[in-house]
């Protein structure tokens, strides 16, 4: 059986008609973290890049824990360094000096292989742009990870298994209409829908979101910010997400502001 995330369910009476925008229901008041244990954190990192012969200091010594069950939000402005602080808590790129533990494990350090691994089982990943690929369906793009992380053989022999995960993920998240429709037939928030079904289609324990409203109109980002939440209580997902609005930023259970490179609230 896969470990898809189930959310609560309306009875078909308060169903909406494919053509209306899919709505999450309102959450409850924030409430503390479940858990005070550090699940993911930084440790005195720095980052830098080059652009022609000039060094740009983009990360100057971050400290940071993500606890367990918790949403916790990454504030800043532009060039604050919050995404690609987000990059690095993701081992999507490798900090100039510092080091990023998860679980207990140092992995900024991991072989490229391993590093694959830890983004594809245990860490999910949403962007702004949402990064779908054009010439699948909704349902295929969705299904990807799994075929990436079964291998072709694995994923055909379960693959009927895969495919009723991928499709209760779309259902959940509103979309359960869009299966064979191809990104460009859909709006930005349903776009935004199924990057969060395929970052949640391998069931990670983390879920790094990298500006997930700021693509979208006011309306939709509130609802997709809703749907993360529901999913962090519902699940006890751990979401870290970046934002450089702190309207949405105060949603999570806790706020960490970047400025300069350096953490200097929390």
């Amino acid at each position: 059986m896969s470990n898809t995330p189930s959310l609560p369910t309306t009875d078909s009476s308060q169903r909406r008609s494919p053509r209306a925008p899919h709505r999450v229901a309102p959450s409850p008041a924030p409430q503390l973290p479940r858990s005070g244990e550090t699940q993911l954190s930084a440790r005195q990192v720095k980052k830098s890049y080059r652009k022609g012969q000039v060094t740009i200091p983009v990360l100057r010594g971050v400290d940071l824990e993500v606890r367990r069950g918790e949403f916790l939000a990454i504030i800043g402005q532009s060039g604050s360094g919050k995404s690609t602080l987000l990059h690095l808590l993701g081992t999507l790129d490798a900090p100039d000096a510092g080091e990023i533990h998860f679980g207990g494990r140092r992995i900024d350090n991991l072989p490229a292989r391993d590093r694959d691994a830890l983004r594809n089982r245990q860490f999910g990943m949403i962007f702004q742009f949402y990064h779908l690929l054009p010439e699948l369906t909704m349902l295929e793009n969705v299904l990807a990870p799994q075929m990436i992380a079964s291998g072709v053989f694995q994923y055909l022999r379960q693959r009927k298994a895969h495919v009723e995960a991928a499709t209760q993920l779309l259902s959940l998240v509103g979309l359960e209409h869009r299966l064979k429709h191809k990104p460009r037939e859909l709006s930005g928030g349903e776009m935004q829908r199924a990057a969060i079904a395929r970052a949640l289609v391998t069931g990670p324990e983390v879920l790094l979101a990298d500006e997930p409203t700021g693509n979208l109109d006011h309306q939709t980002g509130r609802e997709i910010l809703h749907l993360l939440r529901t999913l962090n209580r519902a699940q006890h997902l751990t979401i870290c997400m970046v934002t450089h609005d702190l309207s949405i930023a105060q949603e999570a259970d806790r706020i960490v502001r970047l400025a300069e490179g350096q953490v200097v609230e929390a």
